[in-house]
């Protein structure tokens, strides 16, 4: 029931939309919407690995942003290659997610403060490289070409998005890596009784986390083409909002990011609808608030219940 609530939400969603907001609904404006779904729920899946790893990451903007930025100065222009820019601009996502991951699982320091502080300093240093860059820079020809294909009427962005998150489950659900995942998660104590390196595992939650990070910099920027250095600024609030509304636990080892990407389309849906209201973005910010809030007071019942009362 946990991780079929959002499901239960985004059909009465759907359903309100249909009768009174009929464009809301509509094959086409859902079809509009299904990138920028796929890549919240990237990001939001990101999120639901530090969170099932006990932390939290506020650090996901600067890292959507740095990744953007270094794939425009590493791609090397219009005619330049998608692959070195590719693997450069995920690498420097992981880079950051490798510092998080340290200072967070070895030296024993808060999540929300270390990675509110490299978010910063990673703002900072993203700054200064971009000043370096022309003014107009833009992705790769051959990419903008990738990010705005479509295949059997869906873009690459929504076939990826369904590809990792079946990849994910299949890891956490069917894997020894993915159940002592979890078990960490769930309870270090007794997965550290085991012999499960629990540190190994919190970092690398961190890391992973910063790949698929840098995946959604690298599908933003080849979907706009021009990103600029405010490409990551929606993906503070949001990231944490799908995570919890898809019922990853904040108290660790519960997650599923099939619920996690519901709970992304949710969002953006409503999002939508709001628009169609002609309500202002504001008022998306408000909802993402409310949402993260009511997300962790619903994590913290069931936390209850598992540890009985």
């Amino acid at each position: 029931m946990q991780f079929a609530a959002i499901w239960i939400a985004l059909a009465i969603l759907l359903l309100i939309g249909a009768v009174f907001l009929p464009r809301s609904v509509s094959a086409t404006s859902i079809i509009s919407i299904l990138p920028f779904a796929g890549f919240l729920a990237i990001a939001a899946m990101g999120q639901s690995l530090v969170l099932m790893a006990r932390g939290i990451d506020l650090s996901v903007p600067a890292i959507v942003t740095l990744s953007s930025t270094v794939l425009l100065g590493t791609s090397g222009g219009a005619e330049g290659s998608v692959v070195i820019g590719t693997f450069m601009a995920i690498l420097a996502a992981m880079c950051v997610g490798l510092i998080n991951g340290l200072l967070v699982a070895w030296l024993k320091l808060n999540a929300l403060i270390v990675t509110l502080s490299t978010g910063a300093i990673v703002s900072g240093i993203t700054l200064w490289y971009r000043t370096g860059l022309p003014a107009e820079s833009g992705v790769p020809t051959a990419l903008a070409g990738f990010g705005g294909t479509r295949w059997l009427g869906l873009n690459t962005t929504v076939w990826i998005t369904i590809a990792l998150t079946l990849v994910l489950t299949i890891l956490l659900r069917r894997t020894q890596l993915g159940r002592r995942f979890e078990a960490v998660g769930a309870n270090p104590r007794a997965a550290y009784a085991t012999g499960v390196e629990i540190r190994r595992y919190q970092a690398g939650a961190f890391v992973a986390a910063s790949f698929l990070y840098g995946i959604v910099g690298v599908l933003l920027s080849a979907f706009i083409r021009n990103p600029t250095l405010d490409v990551g600024n929606p993906y503070l609030l949001a990231p944490i909002a799908a995570a919890v509304l898809g019922g990853t636990a904040i108290s660790g080892g519960i997650g599923s990011m099939i619920a996690v990407t519901g709970a992304a389309l949710f969002l953006i849906q409503l999002g939508q609808t709001l628009k169609v209201l002609g309500l202002e973005t504001s008022w998306q910010m408000i909802f993402q608030g409310v949402a993260i809030a009511l997300g962790m007071f619903l994590s913290e019942m069931q936390g209850r219940k598992r540890r009985g009362g």
